[in-house]
Order: C-alpha cells, then structure tokens, then sequence
C-alpha cells in the first residue's frame, strides 16, 4: 500500500479512539524530517484536540498523524535519513487540505 493510499485508509477510518494513540505517541516523532516540519504537525494536533473544529478537517488531522506515529508504513520509519520523508509529505498533504481550518490555531 502506497503512502497515499494508507494516509487516505486512515482518514477515512478515523475515530476519537485514535486521538489517544497520537496523545501518546506523537512527542517521539519530533526528529529528523519531521522535526522541520514541527509546527504544522503541532497545528494539526490543537485542531484534533478542539470540539468545536470541523470533523471532516478533523479526520484528515488524525489520518495524517496516526500514519505519522505507525511505523509501519510506505517507508518503514527505521530506515536511516529517507525513513520519515513519507511521513512529512503526508503530513504537508494534509495541512493543505485542512489549511481553511489552520489557521485559528497559529500563534
């Protein structure tokens, strides 16, 4: 299964159950590639946690970081240098979707 393919899987698949999983999960991702792209994943994480956002734009934000905290995805993350550039491509493709709904959570 492609990058594209889980990423969608998940969003589609999305429940409150998996906001535990990233709440537990998300603080160790912040390294190598994704450690660049760290605020955007921190903005996808206060849109998740906020009842009032929207739940489509919320289901794509736990898509992206539940593919984000698996390891096993299009490239496994163990993989030295390349191993989390998946992940931040899935996670920019997902900032762009939700980006309307992005920006009450900057600053």
């Amino acid at each position: 299964m492609n990058a594209n393919d889980q990423f969608n899987e998940n969003t589609k698949n999305a429940n409150p159950e998996d906001i535990q999983k990233i709440k537990a999960n998300l603080s160790g991702m912040k390294r190598g590639p994704i450690a660049d792209i760290w605020d955007k994943v921190q903005l996808l994480w206060k849109m998740i946690c906020d009842p009032d956002a929207a739940w489509w734009a919320k289901a794509i934000a736990i898509g992206a970081l539940i593919y984000l905290i698996s390891p096993i995805d299009a490239i496994p993350d163990f993989i030295p240098v390349v191993g989390l550039t998946d992940d931040v491509g899935v996670i920019l493709l997902a900032v762009s979707q939700v980006l309307s709904e992005l920006g009450k959570y900057k600053g």
